[in-house]
């Protein structure tokens, strides 16, 4: 059987983002909030550390745990990143830009490319100068690679007044 999934276009279409603008946010974007199908159908949602690369989104975490039962019960998931908030001159609302994407998360298999997106993450938010082989060498094989599958993005510039 093969699932057809549409879904809803942009209320607010005149606020809506180019989806390169949406690839900038999330390549320089700090952190995001991953959201899944949670323990007896409550939403979970997660601040969580990411890198997005070649049009994905990956995430690491521990072997075991909320996320990851989540995941394994329901592929499906949710990420919404804001960027910066912008005050532009003489005003004192904030402009802000946010990215929504829809999707699927699998657990990565591949061990040569878990450690490429260890690798990246750990270039992303580990101080420059740091040991990072030494670091994953030690704790990578503690940490699950997720990698969410990008079905529909959409970003949105909102002027808060």
């Amino acid at each position: 059987m093969i699932e057809i999934t549409v879904f809803r276009p942009m209320r607010r279409f005149k606020q809506a983002l180019a989806n390169e603008e949406c690839a900038s946010i999330l390549e320089h974007a700090y952190r995001g909030f991953l959201s899944v199908l949670g323990d007896n159908g409550y939403p979970y949602c997660v601040p969580i550390n990411f890198v997005y690369e070649e049009g994905k989104l990956y995430f690491h975490c521990a072997k075991e745990g909320h996320k990851l039962d989540a995941i394994r019960a329901c592929d499906k998931a949710c990420f919404t990143v804001l960027d910066e908030p912008e005050i532009e001159p003489g005003e004192w609302w904030y402009h802000v830009k946010s990215v929504i994407c829809f999707g699927r998360v699998t657990v990565m298999a591949d061990d040569e490319e878990r450690l490429l997106r260890l690798r990246s993450l750990a270039d992303k938010y580990f101080p420059k100068g740091y040991d990072t082989e030494s670091d994953i060498q030690r704790n990578g094989p503690k940490a699950e690679i997720l990698q969410f599958t990008i079905e529909h993005m959409t970003g949105k510039a909102v002027r808060e007044k």
